[in-house]
Order: structure tokens, then C-alpha cells, then sequence
């Protein structure tokens, strides 16, 4: 047992091999391939209906698939779901909050879901409310009063109170203003050199570029290119990239 337990310690923070999603006979994604390292920042992007959003609910256990398979961790999300979802904090492309909740009851009711005991919730959150700059005071009002850039804080919050392996957003920067941005830039970067992972949409090429290691584009059901800003590729690099196979704009017009 302790050998097995090395080992998924070794493993990727997600490895998704061979994923097939189809909606009756319209397949969205093909045989895609993909491996995100612990300590990662990975992109993930392409024109809307290409499949983004249909990946990441199958990564984190909303969509079933008939074929291929993820791993979390080591954890196979269909063969090993809890032990998987464990491992995830997810960020929707909009805010999924109970909105007659406060958001310090909203913050305990997933804490708790996660096993964080009552200290643990409690210097959790205060690390939280830091990073966010989300007034303390905001936490017993209700989340139907907040306005939509404190729903986005809110969200994201729960998805890192149990200090998840894999952070997963979807459209992340919805309703943030450019400071709150900025900051969530920096909670990226720094879930990465703690040595969990990052995976994230977004419609921004800008924010990607500026907090990612790999950016994978996505067209045709799959990925058409990995950009690797970490390996000395830069942002003009995936800008063309992008155009070039998302917008049919060829390298000489570019």
C-alpha cells in the first residue's frame, strides 16, 4: 500500500486519455489527449461550442462519457469518483452559489463537505478573504445581495477552501474588475509553485498568456497545438497560433 500511495503522489494532477463526448450523434470531442503536472498552469482554449466547456464536465464528474478515461491525481473520475472529487475545486463559467445562504454559510456547507473541521474552516477562510480582498462583513450577508464580481469571489473561494490538487475555472474572470483580476492572476501562479494545478477557459488570450506554463488550442473536436510559454515561446507565439486555427487568418496575413 505505502508503494501505491508513492505512486500517486508521483502521478500527473490530470491525465485524460483517449475522451471521446458525443450528444447523441454529435460528437464533441474526439480521442482527445492531455496531461496537466502538478505544479502547472495549463490553458485550454478555442472558439465557443468547440468542446471547452463539455471537457471540464466531464473532468469533474457533471458529464458522463462512454469512452476514454481521467484521472485526478491517480483517481479515475468515473471508476473512483469520490476519492477524485476530492481533489478538485471547480469554478463554473457562472456563479453557482445558494443564494439564500450567507457566504461564510456557503464557505462551512462546502467546507464541510470536504471533512475541514471547525479551525481549519476558520483560518482557511481568513487566508481566503485576504487573497480576495473580500470584506469580512460581506460574509454574513446573504450572496443574493452581492453583486456578480462578489458572486465570482464567493465561487472561487469554495473551490479552494479544501486546498484542492487541481484548481479547474471555467471562464474565471467573469465579473471581476482588473484589480480582483490581477489578484486571482497571482492566486494562479501561486497554487503552481506550491505544487498543485491550475486548469482553465478563458476568452481572454491576455490573461491566459500572462498565467499559464502550456496552452492547448483547441478546434476540430481536438487539440490542434499546445503552446509552451514555459519552454520559450511567448504570447505573439500563441496570438498567431490562435488566429491561425481559430479564425482562419493564415501566418502570411498575420
Amino acid at each position: 500500500m505505502e508503494n501505491a500511495n508513492v505512486t500517486l503522489e508521483n502521478t500527473p494532477a490530470l491525465a485524460i486519455s483517449e475522451l471521446t463526448k458525443a450528444y447523441g450523434k454529435q460528437v464533441v470531442i474526439r480521442d482527445l489527449n492531455l496531461t496537466v503536472e502538478r505544479g502547472e498552469v495549463f490553458g485550454f482554449i478555442g472558439r465557443n461550442g468547440t468542446g471547452k466547456s463539455t471537457t471540464i464536465g466531464c473532468m469533474v464528474g457533471l458529464k458522463p462519457f462512454k469512452k476514454g478515461r481521467i484521472l485526478i491525481g491517480g483517481h479515475d473520475i468515473q471508476q473512483d469518483t469520490i476519492e477524485a472529487k476530492k481533489l478538485l475545486g471547480y469554478v463554473p463559467s457562472e456563479p453557482a452559489c445558494y443564494e439564500m445562504m450567507t457566504g461564510r454559510e456557503f464557505l462551512s456547507f462546502i467546507a464541510s463537505a470536504f471533512g475541514l473541521t471547525a479551525e481549519a474552516f476558520d483560518t482557511r477562510i481568513q487566508e481566503l478573504v485576504a487573497r480576495f480582498d473580500f470584506n469580512p462583513i460581506d460574509l454574513d450577508r446573504r450572496i443574493g445581495h452581492y453583486s456578480l464580481g462578489m458572486k465570482q469571489k464567493i465561487s472561487l473561494m469554495s473551490a479552494l477552501v479544501h486546498d484542492p490538487l487541481l484548481w479547474v475555472l471555467d471562464e474565471p474572470t467573469i465579473g471581476l474588475d482588473a484589480p480582483a483580476t490581477a489578484e486571482l492572476a497571482h492566486t494562479l501562479r501561486q497554487q503552481a509553485k506550491e505544487g498543485r494545478s491550475v486548469f482553465i477557459t478563458s476568452h481572454s488570450i491576455e490573461f491566459v498568456a500572462r498565467c499559464c506554463d502550456r496552452v492547448a488550442i483547441l478546434a476540430q473536436e481536438n487539440v490542434a497545438r499546445i503552446v509552451d510559454l514555459r519552454g520559450g515561446e511567448t504570447f505573439a507565439d500563441l496570438k498567431l497560433a490562435y488566429d491561425t486555427i481559430c479564425l482562419h487568418h493564415s501566418e502570411a496575413q498575420a
